[in-house]
């Protein structure tokens, strides 16, 4: 059982991570960070972890390193995940590629934070894998009531068409928008400093930036 302190390239206002499912995430994203660890286990529920404290007060990150709402995680994991979730007063972070699924769980408290990842607005098939494609996060995340806070993160920043990016962030409707850049060495296809600064310039008309310490190594370009 872990409740894990928040270090790393994590987001900073994040206290904790917590990983009930562990193995191979389905959407195989090519920059994916658990890959320097080598080939994972299968996906699966490691039911002890429904036994940890999450404490009160903390803000977790749930399913860090991997996604839980990937469709082939079964219903019944996200289920009783997030009945753990919810005997603890803490806020919780779920991300996914896959925000199709948060449709299904719309019973969670209203101070828990829906996000996707919107790296850009572009179909990079070779790298986002089995990941859904960009637009469709876009069309799901857009269908959530606004009584469900939710923050964009745009990481890692790949190149993008400044128009098309604004417009899918916009349609979000994020109350925050957290932006990084590739820490793996992945050899990704990255915009321009000046095009980054662009977007940020941009995005603030409309929400909150959050700029994550690794986007330095293209703003310092």
């Amino acid at each position: 059982m872990s409740l894990n302190e928040s270090k790393g390239n994590m987001y900073s206002w994040i206290t904790h991570t917590w990983n009930p499912i562990k193995g191979e995430c389905p959407h195989g994203c090519s920059y994916c960070y658990m890959k320097r660890w080598g080939k994972q286990k299968p996906v699966r529920l490691v039911e002890s972890e429904l036994k940890t404290d999450l404490g009160t007060g903390n803000f977790i990150f749930v399913g860090s390193s991997c996604d839980m709402f990937a469709d082939d995680i079964p219903e019944k994991w996200i289920k009783d995940i997030l009945l753990h979730c919810f005997v603890y007063d803490s806020t919780y972070l779920f991300q996914s590629k896959n925000p199709k699924r948060f449709h299904d769980f719309m019973y969670t408290p209203d101070y828990n934070i829906f996000c996707t990842t919107i790296e850009t607005n572009r179909w990079y098939k070779d790298i986002m894998v089995n990941a859904p494609p960009p637009v469709q996060r876009t069309e799901y995340m857009a269908m959530l009531k606004d009584c469900f806070p939710r923050y964009v993160t745009i990481e890692p920043i790949m190149d993008f068409d400044l128009s098309d990016m604004i417009r899918y962030i916009r349609e979000c409707r994020p109350i925050q928008v957290n932006i990084g850049a590739d820490s793996g060495n992945n050899h990704l296809p990255e915009p321009t400093k000046e095009k980054v600064l662009e977007l940020i310039s941009e995005l603030k008309k409309f929400t909150t930036i959050d700029q994550k310490r690794n986007l330095d190594r293209i703003l310092n370009q």
